[in-house]
């Protein structure tokens, strides 16, 4: 049997995905692994282009289709899966908006599959072998990751594109539960850990430079958690293939001067922090307890990650009950002032799974709701919702002269230069200029989307940044 497994992606032409670094969809890659012989698996992902989608896999080579996605990429995957069903094509549905509405995607696809699916997608196959499949599948626990249990077929790749970068996942789960993300719904609070044999294994197998490590929070809160990442890294300097990698962490892990030595030891360049808001009110309203303790020592931790040679990616929402249309501004010159070295400020954006969409639907605050079309705005890009203090549309008129001023004016090489200051890293300094380069494409490329829904905003003129 031939199984083509497919990343649908929002069809505005906006989002994240256009940064222009092509990071593989790690779930794709893990049900290729999790694909008995002798079956055989293609993956074509959407970040590459989605002009021949429906035509290539609706060809006749493909006896059966599955389809994972963000809820930006839904109404794409509905699309993608009526062209696949009108020609008799059988339709698996999984990830995250899967889980999250499945009584929506049920309406469009043959089986709906409902949290991980590791051990279900190989009873999956057989039962659709067996003409016997499921309208749903659905695990009732979170599964422990062993025997092979989260690990990728590092070695496919799509059939219309390549990746630039790798991606590995060392664990499932993430303890502090913030109102705006789903992972703790979808894959528990409890930090579930691969053995360190099976991620040196993958690791190992790994034949790009770079590597994404996916983890949600990969340090951890507790000293056990701590202690187990250090090991990991004392592991993968003993015996992992040298490469340079990134990955998500605390803001706590900055204390911990063994675990930034070991990391950047082992390769790591750089952490993605979500510092998310510079205001308490704010960091109490998503429930990021650890960071409203932290907030008075974020330039302190910052600067321990950068003394330790580690690059700091700090993600900042805006949008917030306690947001006005300057604290935009004020949240990008604050984060670059705290030494921030690759910024990213997104809409605060009420996903469906998460306690932030329950609240706003509630309260009748959601504005873009017209589903399932109106997932394609939810791509971190858009205000989907009405503010408190401020209007959905200022909301936007702010964001856009925010990525204006990082469009028109010149940072980028700046930033560069002092990352490699504080770091004292030219690897480090390497990551910094290639990811803000990335980030200033998107943002002259959004701002031509800006314009068309703002024209009047086009000549405003606009302070620069600092850098």
């Amino acid at each position: 049997m031939r199984i083509v497994l497919v990343n649908p992606i929002s069809q505005s032409g906006q989002g994240y995905h256009t940064i222009g670094s092509r990071i593989p969809q790690l779930g794709l890659q893990v049900l290729a692994r999790c694909t008995p012989a002798p079956h055989q698996v293609d993956i074509y992902d959407e970040i590459f282009g989605s002009d021949n989608t429906i035509d290539d896999i609706t060809s006749g080579r493909y006896d059966l289709v599955g389809i994972t996605a963000m809820t930006s990429g839904a109404a794409r995957a509905y699309q993608i899966a009526r062209a696949c069903r009108e020609r008799g094509m059988t339709v698996i549905f999984g990830g995250i908006h899967a889980t999250t509405c499945p009584d929506e995607a049920a309406e469009y696809f043959d089986s709906v599959v409902i949290g991980e699916a590791d051990e279900l997608w190989p009873q999956i196959l057989r039962d659709f072998e067996q003409g016997n499949l499921k309208p749903r599948y659905q695990t009732d626990k979170f599964p422990e990751l062993h025997e092979g249990h989260g690990e990728a077929r590092q070695t496919v790749e799509p059939v219309n594109g390549r990746y630039d970068v790798a991606s590995i996942q060392t664990s499932r789960g993430c303890p502090t539960g913030c109102k705006f993300c789903s992972v703790t719904r979808v894959n528990g609070a409890r930090i579930r850990r691969r053995t360190i044999d099976s991620i040196l294994d993958e690791w190992n197998a790994i034949t790009k430079s770079f590597v994404f490590v996916v983890d949600d929070n990969f340090f951890g809160l507790s000293s056990k958690q701590a202690e187990w990442t250090k090991q990991l890294l004392r592991e993968i300097i003993k015996r992992g293939k040298k490469r340079l990698w990134f990955s998500q962490t605390t803001i706590n892990m900055g204390d911990d001067a063994e675990a930034l030595r070991l990391a950047y030891k082992a390769g790591c360049r750089a952490m993605l922090v979500g510092l998310e808001s510079f205001d308490e009110q704010n960091l109490l309203e998503y429930q990021k307890r650890l960071a409203s303790r932290s907030l008075g020592r974020y330039k302190e931790l910052i600067g321990k990650f950068h003394k330790a040679g580690i690059a700091v990616f700090g993600a900042v929402i805006v949008g917030a009950d306690n947001d006005v249309p300057e604290s935009i501004r004020n949240a990008a010159c604050t984060a670059i002032d705290l030494g921030v070295d690759i910024l990213q400020i997104t809409n605060l954006t009420p996903l469906p799974g998460t306690d932030l969409y329950d609240e706003f639907k509630q309260e009748g605050r959601l504005i873009a709701a017209d589903y399932p079309n109106d997932w394609d705005k939810y791509t971190f890009i858009h205000t989907v919702f009405e503010p408190k203090r401020m209007t959905a549309r200022q909301l936007d008129e702010a964001m856009f002269l925010f990525r204006r001023a990082a469009a028109e004016c010149p940072w980028v090489l700046k930033r560069t230069i002092k990352s490699l200051f504080r770091t004292r890293s030219l690897t480090t300094a390497l990551f910094v200029h290639g990811m803000n380069k990335g980030f200033l494409r998107m943002a002259k490329r959004q701002v031509q989307f800006d314009a068309l829904a703002l024209p009047h905003l086009t000549k405003v003129p606009v302070t620069p940044l600092p850098s």
